[in-house]
């Protein structure tokens, strides 16, 4: 078969096949396309990520010393805030301390109330904070070192240029700034020289003269800057490094370099930006804090960011593969019922177009194809109802208007005749005779008059001539009612819809014996309905009868009793829906209620 064949059978007039391989072209150049473009941006985009991540740990890692650096700023701003505490931490640092005891017992007993005690003030500063190991003071003048103990223990040691080299480490050391403890500090306090720690230096001068007389110095554990990107670790690559501002390695995330010069530090300076990579293959982030001079690198070998997307090329072609697979094979699969489906529906509107409108679409589903055949299957089954509708009903009406016209062969003779009847009752003196006559005569002619809108108060007016006949043939023992609002009586009524009720009342509910027989009519509106409730109280009737009647009304095309009654619902429901019609209740000995329910059409 040629390719003009096969594009004649299977393409030509196929919107389905077309529609498929279009959308599969486009996705195959589409997933081909995507998958180069991501590989090409994947080692940036990992490259980017882990970057981020190791600047939210140097960040934090900053943060975490620069608040430490922070407290110990604080400690003495505080002292030197207290005017008593800096005149006392003043006598501390220039006299001995026999003396700085005496000078404050002399103040207790003098002024009756205890000195702030520069001692205790920084054993508060200890509680205060977990992660002091060991905070001292060191006088110049005495050449002695104040210390506290990871035990908060208060001890003096000399440290005279004879027997020490901290006089000298500690004049030699200027400036405020994040460093390593001074080995001959470490020595002289006695702290474990396994111990990782970091040490902040503030001068201390005297208020007074602002000449310095001494250090403080705080050493922190180092261990515990661990903490602040605790959260980020199992994300982090390579090492995390704190530098002090001379090079050397106050913290180390390896343990390799602690305690050592870094012997990269050239290549870190070389790196201007925040960001960078270095000869030796490593990518660098760096951030520097003048504040306390120390910086924070991030240092990640090249090699282990790669090895970290290595596979990523061989995952993207294996899902490249598979997503061009499935973008051929499924719709493939799915054309053939697509076409199936498609075809089904056109041969049914072929038959409805010839005529049959009992076929329908076999279609459960619910996509387009299937909305489609439940739309022309509802559209189906409305035309049947609405045919059904529409013509039972005009026939039901006919046939309605035959019945009550049945035996008037010749309406005016009739007219005439009651005419002559009612004038020689009258002249006779019979008046309520000739009351009866007339109501029955302009009965009649209501009946065979054709209005072209019937609306209520035509309606009623029928059945108020019609029970004006009994009232005036029972006088006193009969009385009747309306309840009809003003702007009801214009609203459209089906035509001899209530005088069948009444007079299955008369036949069948009145009691001829008692002298209380009375039937009301009431109009209401109610929503979009208009509701007609004939109620009365005589006979009722007895519950297996009323059984039988409200079957009667459920079995339309029923014949038997209950003519009038099953007429007036059926009418109601063929022409305005199951909705409408008639309601019946009836208690034996008390009475019966008959509603009839319209569509509010508006007014006439």
């Amino acid at each position: 078969m040629g390719t003009g064949n096969l594009y004649r059978k299977y393409m030509k007039n196929n919107l389905f096949v077309k529609m498929i391989l279009l959308f599969a072209g486009i996705t195959i150049v589409t997933i081909i396309t995507f998958s180069y473009l991501m590989y090409l941006s994947m080692s940036q985009s990992a490259l980017q990520r882990q970057l981020d991540v190791q600047k939210r740990a140097i960040e934090s890692v900053g943060n975490y010393i620069g608040n430490k650096y922070d407290s110990v700023q604080t400690m003495m701003v505080d002292v030197y805030r207290d005017n008593q505490l800096a005149f006392n931490m003043s006598y501390l640092m220039e006299k001995p301390y026999p003396d700085y005891v005496r000078f404050g017992l002399d103040q207790y007993y003098n002024n009756n109330s205890s000195s702030v005690d520069a001692v205790q003030y920084f054993r508060n500063k200890l509680d205060d904070d977990a992660d002091i190991t060991s905070l001292m003071m060191y006088s110049a003048e005495q050449q002695q070192l104040y210390t506290y103990n990871v035990n908060r223990q208060f001890k003096i040691v000399s440290t005279n240029a004879a027997n020490s080299y901290v006089p000298d480490a500690m004049y030699l050391e200027e400036g405020s700034n994040v460093s390593l403890p001074n080995i001959w500090v470490k020595k002289a306090v006695k702290l474990n020289p396994e111990l990782k720690l970091y040490g902040v230096k503030v001068p201390i001068n005297n208020n007074q003269t602002l000449r310095n007389i001494g250090q403080l110095l705080v050493f922190f554990d180092a261990d515990k800057i661990k903490v602040s990107y605790a959260s980020m670790e199992d994300k982090l690559m390579g090492s995390i490094l704190v530098l002090s501002a001379e090079g050397e390695v106050v913290f180390d995330t390896s343990d390799v370099y602690y305690g050592k010069p870094y012997p990269y530090l050239e290549q870190i300076e070389s790196v201007y930006d925040s960001d960078g990579e270095t000869s030796q293959g490593m990518i660098v982030s760096k951030l520097q804090r003048t504040k306390g001079g120390f910086t924070v690198l991030s240092v990640v070998p090249k090699k282990e960011i790669e090895a970290s997307y290595r596979g990523v090329r061989s995952t993207i072609l294996t899902i490249s593969s598979i997503c061009i697979l499935f973008a051929i094979l499924i719709p493939s699969i799915f054309i053939s019922n697509f076409a199936k489906r498609t075809h089904n529906i056109i041969r049914v509107t072929r038959k409805v177009k010839q005529g049959d409108l009992t076929v329908r679409i076999a279609d459960g589903k619910e996509d387009e194809l299937g909305q489609i055949s439940k739309s022309f299957n509802d559209m189906l089954e409305e035309l049947n109802q609405y045919i059904d509708r529409v013509y039972k009903a005009e026939i039901k009406q006919k046939h309605t208007e035959l019945a009550a016209l049945e035996a008037r062969v010749n309406p005016h003779f009739l007219y005439n005749t009651l005419e002559v009847i009612r004038m020689r009752a009258i002249s006779q003196g019979a008046s309520d005779v000739g009351e009866m006559i007339y109501s029955l005569s302009v009965l009649f002619k209501s009946y065979v008059h054709q209005k072209p809108n019937y609306t209520l108060q035509d309606e009623l007016e029928a059945c108020r001539l019609y029970l004006e006949l009994f009232r005036i043939r029972y006088k006193d023992r009969f009385a009747y009612a309306f309840d009809c609002s003003p702007e009801l009586k214009n609203k459209k009524a089906l035509k001899m819809s209530l005088q069948p009720i009444i007079e299955n009342y008369i036949l069948h509910g009145l009691r001829s014996a008692s002298s209380d027989n009375r039937i009301d009519i009431e109009v209401a509106k109610q929503g979009e309905l208009i509701s007609v409730t004939v109620s009365d109280n005589g006979k009722g009737i007895a519950p297996e009868r009323l059984g039988e009647i409200k079957s009667a009304l459920a079995a339309p095309e029923n014949v038997g009793e209950s003519f009038g009654l099953r007429s007036i619902h059926e009418r109601l429901q063929l022409l305005y829906g199951d909705e409408y019609g008639i309601a019946i209740e009836s208690k034996l000995g008390e009475g019966t209620a008959v509603s009839v329910y319209f569509p509010d059409e508006g007014e006439v």
